[in-house]
């Protein structure tokens, strides 16, 4: 029966079995009586002396069915459970469980089902693990899994004095055990006979073993060394990849706990979820968090790079104990008092006031979670492949049949033979080579993409970046440089003087009255990291633009020196969701002994509105006119407070402080274009892809950077909601309106339009999503849209038949990276390396490479910057002067040698968790290097399949009408052919693709009119040369008296079969020749020397034994020599194939052989 499991997003059923008897097995008793009855049969029909064929026919056919069903049930859970378990209607009878996933959450597993006693409290524990998650039986008989303390009141977790007797230790880790990741490395025979077992190999094993049976012996042995071998060179590759992951695990280390009332070292591994823990930064600052921990007292700067590929560190504070009744909810609170397993601490400030404080002066944390899941990652889709195979089946089936027709009209002949004869037949459609080409293909792209800078988790996205067909960019940080340069201020007057009454259009931030300059040099999260600033950009811009100084204790300085010392009193974090910032800040001023607290808000303009006494009257008419010249603009505003006592600041709420503001301006930030995104941009527009963007930034400013990119080139329309509950199609720069009862389709034709967050929302829910479904493959530009949305687009658009790429840098990006087919992750901590000049003739790094001391390895160096984001203690240095200019120059020169002599590899942090794809460059060039690769990969493959399938055709025909004929190759011809083509085999894998994108798109799929057409247009041509050269061959050779053909004699040298190995080895070299794409997408045959060189080998050696020219060679495989006409005959014929499969190709290609961009625009 299936059992309930709890609302998971990993669970869909349980299935209760118990275990049979091995004897009881259904691959065992079912099999031995099979074998009994067929053994029976045959004595009773035949007695014990006839027809020895026939019995050990049919033994093989059922021991072939019996290893089929054992081998079963290591490919397919189901059948296992089937075959060797019991289903049970009862937890009691039970001891495996069968886990069913949800849809694209892994694979069924059977797992056995535990049950024990509580160590401590004697009751009775039910439980299983899957997916390195444990899942408990609940009191209402329900499965859910392990519950974690993360959903507390504020107020419980502030009361909290950790865990007191041993004994209430040892019970709560009978819940929850050890807090580590064993990451087992298996024995090399252990996983080689993972390998052994899979299909593909089983197969290609059966194959050799009746090549052997039909006395192929040198060609069996040397094709099973080449797999065994390959397969073995795998095992030991995935071994160094599995052991290098085990490197990365983080090792165990002491941590302070509060256990019985103190403080005590325990080691990491023994934490338990509920323990208080000391957090800080680590001594030798390369050691990770290991659990998730909320953070109580004390504040920590973390470092969440290789979590999410953010590379500014982000600040945690401890929870708010001013609301002790709310309930922790991770969705809201995670980002700012939650430290994740995995990051770095790279700053703490212990807690400073009365109460628990560690003794080694760290910060106090509340542990909620421990243990690690597993991410799935996505595997070869194999149905194209199998549905070939059964395409190719056809033809084999039909050969099979005409050789067991034909051949049983001799009565003589051995019926054990022709039935082996059959059986070769149909294994031919599945080439030994398939598997190891497919892997070769993209192993090849694999380490092409590491060598750019590229690395990839799930090699086999590959393949789907020749077929992508939107590209989804995020604006910020990805499109824009993070360089951001501020405009100046809006909407007030200049404190510096100028007609009174007269509000500029734009002033300096230095020259803005002193409120303004209060508001951009306290409202932000910035914090001094030895000396420098760290946090987000547009922050640390902001207060270098008003060219004040942020010290130690939170407090800011003018750096004129005439102005009073602001410290911060309370930060009320910014939200994506409430988007808006607000710090309460106090200071002296002049000429006065008593203390001023001043609130300082910064947000979105539409958001601040609201909450400003008064406004401007062309608030809206400013602010929309800056976002549409692309300037990212922030509302700011100010109140000044007056507390009955300081303790009053700290309680009070957010929403008391955010109303009633005094409007201080608006701040206009511009946000240049990277260097690369012009170009990259329209390297993607003229290669046939569809390109969007997506972007929690004002939709005016969105539509701005689209047209900077030529991403939109039309007008843009923005839905707008122009009443309540009703909305119309905007222009950007007003005068054009169009109502929702517009079709898509129409708007399509004339404008490019753009989505917000809200009217996305809205339009979903109209007529149940159709009319997003109808409208989203018009939107070019996607505004104000939250992670939530981002991660729906990219859904949606895979729902609707899409291959997606989304390119992303930051947290907000992560659902969609790991929901596009093909998700590039940015870290902006290692951009491109260009030199410069300078002057006198000496080049500089415009950018810096990667700094290697631990503690700063997430945060880049900008030498040129390094004045204006120097503070406090710093201040007074001289960074700029020749000599330290020379000095830090040196050291980057180093470090840069350093890095370019560490191996390629995958260490932890180089490819974020995030995305499929990581680029350790800031650059979305990489989307053109993925996509190069991707259709490199893409083509290769096709290829792959129609050379192999040619090969399979002309092999089944081979092997039935010309069998019949008594054509065979020698043992030595057969290997010779597979020596020298092997090269080929090997060197078509290793194209390497184009440096420019073609407009030209390749065909998506192996099932196509062009391949169809083209695989069986040169199949046809290559069978009338081989029976037009048959018949010549047997007109050559002396007539045969007898009747039939004895298919059982040895391989006698002859004409005939001569001329067909000739023949065989120069369509070999044709499909190769003929079916290798080459431009636009790759290396052409001439570029791709190895190939070039195998195929001009292998010509060669069919030259000299076609032409005679080397008897010698001639002799060595058993080639009879030839008349002089034959000679010519056979020439003419091996040129004809060639040249009429060329033509014929190429003639289909230009017809059929282009893919099409899927979009309706």
């Amino acid at each position: 029966m299936a059992w309930q499991v709890n609302l998971s997003d990993d669970v869909r059923e349980i299935t209760l079995y118990r275990p049979l008897p091995v004897y009881l097995h259904g691959y065992l008793v079912p099999f031995l009586a099979v074998y009994g009855a067929v053994c029976l049969g045959w004595w009773q029909v035949y007695g014990l002396t006839e027809h020895w064929e026939a019995l050990l026919i049919s033994l093989a056919a059922v021991a072939v069915l019996n290893i089929l069903s054992v081998l079963s049930c290591v490919w397919s859970v189901h059948f296992r459970a089937f075959l060797t378990c019991k289903k049970v209607n009862s937890l009691d009878k039970a001891k495996i469980l069968k886990v069913v996933p949800t849809p694209n959450n892994g694979f069924s597993e059977l797992v056995p089902l535990v049950k024990q006693k509580h160590k401590v409290t004697r009751e009775p524990l039910t439980w299983f693990m899957f997916q390195k998650t444990k899942y408990t039986l609940g009191s209402e008989g329900v499965f859910q899994p392990l519950q974690f303390p993360v959903n507390k009141t504020f107020r419980d977790y502030h009361t909290w004095q950790g865990y007191g007797e041993d004994s209430e230790v040892a019970a709560v880790r009978t819940t929850y055990g050890k807090n580590r990741l064993d990451v087992t490395l298996p024995e090399f025979w252990e996983l080689f006979r993972e390998r052994a077992t899979a299909p593909f190999f089983v197969f290609q094993v059966f194959c050799v073993g009746l090549w052997c049976l039909d006395e192929y012996w040198y060609y069996s042995l040397f094709t099973l060394f080449m797999l065994i071998t390959f397969e073995a060179i795998l095992v030991k590759q995935q071994q160094r990849n599995m052991s290098e992951i085990r490197k990365m695990g983080s090792q165990p280390s002491q941590v302070q706990a509060y256990r019985g009332g103190k403080w005590q070292k325990i080691s990491s591994e023994e934490l338990l979820p509920g323990d208080l823990v000391s957090v800080g930064r680590p001594k030798d600052g390369l050691g990770v968090v290991t659990c998730d921990i909320l953070l109580l007292r004390g504040s920590c700067i973390v470092d969440e790079a290789m979590l999410t590929g953010e590379s500014v560190p982000q600040m945690k504070e401890p929870l708010d104990d001013s609301t002790p009744q709310l309930n922790l909810d991770l969705g809201r609170d995670s980002r700012l008092h939650v430290i994740s397993g995995g990051t770095k601490v790279v700053q703490h400030s212990p807690p400073d006031r009365a109460g628990l404080r560690p003794s080694d002066g760290g910060c106090v944390g509340f542990v909620l979670r421990t243990g690690f899941n597993t991410s799935q990652r996505v595997t070869a889709n194999n149905l194209e492949t199998f549905v070939f195979i059964l395409f190719l089946l056809v033809f084999a089936v039909s050969a099979a049949t005409y050789v067991w027709v034909k051949g049983t009209e001799d009565p003589e002949r051995n019926r054990y033979k022709l039935f082996l004869e059959c059986t070769l037949i149909l294994t031919s459609v599945v080439p030994p080579e398939l598997p190891i080409e497919l892997s070769l293909a993209v192993n090849t792209s694999l380490i092409a993409l590491t060598k750019l800078g590229i690395y990839c988790t799930e090699p086999f996205r590959i393949p789907f970046g020749g077929k992508v067909d939107v590209c989804c960019f995020d604006k910020t940080g990805t499109l824009t440089s993070n360089d951001l340069v501020i405009k100046g201020i809006a909407g007030i007057e200049s404190s510096s003087g100028g007609e009174e009454g007269v509000k500029h259009d734009l002033i300096p931030a230095r020259e803005s009255p002193f409120e303004t300059q209060c508001v951009l040099a306290t409202c932000h999260s910035l914090v001094l990291l030895e000396g420098d600033l760290v946090g987000d950009p547009l922050e640390k811009v902001a207060l270098n633009a008003v060219d004040w100084n942020l010290s130690k204790g939170d407090a800011v300085t003018s750096r004129k020196g005439r102005r009073a010392t602001l410290k911060t009193i309370h930060r009320f974090h910014f939200s994506s969701s409430l988007k808006r910032m607000s710090v309460i800040t106090a200071f002296v001023p002049a000429q006065s002994s008593g203390h001023t607290h001043l609130v300082t808000v910064k947000g979105a303009p539409e958001i601040l509105k609201e909450m400003f006494s008064s406004i401007p009257g062309d608030y809206d008419r400013l602010y929309s006119k800056l976002t549409r010249h692309g300037a990212r603009v922030l509302a700011l505003g100010y109140k000044y407070l007056n507390p009955s006592s300081p303790g009053v600041l700290s309680n009070i709420q957010r929403q008391g402080v955010e109303r009633d503001l005094t409007f201080a301006g608006f701040l206009a930030i511009s946000c240049p274009l990277k260097e690369e995104s012009k170009t990259s941009i329209s390297c993607l527009l003229e290669s046939s892809h569809n390109v969007i963007m997506l972007t929690g930034d004002n939709p005016l400013t969105a539509c701005h950077v689209a047209k900077e990119l030529k991403i939109a080139t039309r007008k843009t329309l923005v839905l707008t909601e122009v009443n309540e509950g009703v909305w119309h199609w905007q222009s950007v720069g007003g005068g054009t309106t169009a109502t929702m009862e517009t079709s898509p389709a129409e708007l399509g034709k004339t404008f490019d339009l753009c989505l917000t967050g809200d009217a996305m929302a809205y339009v979903q829910n109209l007529d149940n999503g159709r009319t997003f479904d109808r409208l989203l493959p018009y939107i070019t530009v996607f505004a104000r849209v939250a992670p939530k949305q981002k991660e729906t687009v990219v859904t949606s658009y895979r729902r609707l038949g899409y291959h997606t790429l989304m390119c992303g840098d930051g947290t907000n990006d992560v659902g969609a990276l790991k929901h596009a087919h093909v998700g590039v992750a940015l870290l902006s901590t290692v951009p491109l390396q260009k030199t410069t000049p300078t002057e006198g003739g000496a080049g500089r790094k415009s950018e810096s490479a990667t700094p290697t001391d631990p503690r700063l390895a997430r945060r880049p160096l900008h030498p040129q910057s390094s004045r204006s984001s120097r503070t406090g203690a710093g201040a007074g240095q001289t960074p700029s002067s020749p000599a330290m200019r020379d000095k830090r120059l040196r050291e980057m020169m180093k470090q840069m040698d350093e890095a370019s002599l560490e191996p390629q590899l995958v260490r932890l942090g180089d490819a974020s968790i995030a995305s499929p794809f990581t680029s350790r460059h800031s650059s979305i060039s990489c989307i053109c290097h993925v996509i190069k690769q991707g259709r490199c990969t893409l083509v290769t493959t096709l290829q792959m399949f129609k050379i192999l399938a040619l090969n399979a055709l002309i092999l089944a025909y081979s092997q039935s009408v010309l069998f019949l004929d008594g054509i065979k190759f020698s043992d030595t011809q057969a290997t010779m052919q597979g020596i020298l083509l092997a090269g080929c085999f090997l060197f078509i894998s290793r194209s390497k693709p184009l440096t420019t994108l073609s407009q030209i798109r390749p065909l998506p799929n192996i099932f196509n009119v062009y391949t169809i057409l083209t695989v069986i247009g040169q199949f046809m041509v290559h069978f009338s040369c081989l029976m037009y050269l048959v018949q010549e061959a047997t007109a050559e050779m002396p007539e045969s008296d007898e009747e039939f053909v004895d298919l059982e004699k040895e391989f006698e040298q002859n004409e005939l079969n001569s001329a067909v190995y000739l023949i065989s080895i120069a369509m070999q070299i044709s499909n190769f020749a003929v079916n290798y794409k080459g431009h636009p997408f790759m290396a052409s045959l001439m570029e791709n020397k190895p190939l070039l060189y195998s195929l001009l080998a292998t010509t060669t050696v069919l030259f000299l034994l076609a032409t005679g020219f080397m008897p010698e060679l001639g002799v060595f495989l058993e080639i009879s020599p030839f008349t002089d006409e034959f000679r010519r005959k056979l020439l003419v014929v091996l040129v004809a194939d060639f040249l009429a499969s060329y033509a014929l190709d190429r003639i289909l290609s230009f017809l059929l052989g282009h893919g099409k961009l899927k979009t309706p625009r």
